[in-house]
């Protein structure tokens, strides 16, 4: 009888060993590294995360977890004066014709009661970099290609880099102060709002910052808002940042 049940123990065991190593692959597949320039994968069934190697030619891999992603691999070496080596990023909304699964956006503004997001980036230090929040406005209700209006928020910046066009002045939104950047980096608009030091967790209104864009003249009410995203900018290395923890809500 020990020896019928130590088998069937044994069984167990092997079943469970193959379950968890079935369940682990299972996982892994889930949130895979992502090293093609334009690659990307979903995560919640809800956003997307991609590699958006879009100004250089030097390795970068990441990979997605359950609630945003990490650089894994990095090695980008850009003039600080031009523009960064990539973007990689988690969003919602629709980012040339790529759209996260079940979204409302693109939506017009006037539609949106609430736009709201919560972020937590994981920093390292010695490369240079911005940690970007970008949220995306066009016209019309496009889903492909550059839209006419960029928002940046810059959570922190590293090294001797600066936004899109010259400053105009300060402001406050969400409880903070905000240097106000403007201007064109010859396809879209840009409004940056530059964090005076470095934020790593933050929950507030989206549609805040775009009150203030649409203050200063940009864009109007019939506008539509077609993506929230966030990541980071990286000039030189980048391996090690994340995105931790990304939400994004938007109710019309």
């Amino acid at each position: 009888m020990k020896r019928l049940l130590h088998a069937v123990g044994a069984l167990v065991l092997v079943l469970a060993g193959t379950t968890v190593a079935t369940m682990g692959s299972a996982v892994a597949a889930a949130y895979p590294e992502i090293c093609d320039k334009f690659g990307s994968s979903t995560v919640q069934n809800r956003y997307v995360v991609m590699n958006n190697v879009w100004g250089a030619d030097t390795p970068q891999c990441i990979t997605a977890t359950s609630r945003g992603f990490t650089i894994t691999t990095a090695d980008h070496s850009k003039p600080t004066n031009g523009a960064p080596a990539s973007y990689p990023a988690i969003y919602l909304g629709c980012h040339y014709t790529n759209c996260s699964p079940g979204t409302n956006l693109p939506i017009r503004l006037h539609q949106i009661t609430s736009a709201t997001s919560s972020i937590d980036f994981s920093y390292t230090y010695g490369g240079v970099f911005d940690a970007a929040y970008d949220i995306w406005l066009d016209p019309t209700p496009r889903t492909d290609g550059v839209n006419q209006q960029e928002i940046m928020i810059w959570f922190n910046r590293q090294g001797s880099i600066q936004p899109v066009g010259s400053i105009v002045g300060t402001t406050s939104i969400g409880g903070r102060t905000w240097e106000v950047w403007t201007g064109s980096n010859g396809t879209n608009g840009v409004v940056s709002y530059v964090a005076p030091s470095p934020i790593t967790s933050w929950r507030f209104s989206v549609l805040e910052f775009i009150d203030d864009v649409r203050a200063r003249g940009h864009l109007t009410d019939a506008w539509y808002l077609t993506s929230i995203q966030a990541g980071f900018e990286p000039w030189v290395g980048g391996a090690g940042l994340a995105v931790t923890s990304f939400s994004a809500r938007v109710n019309g």
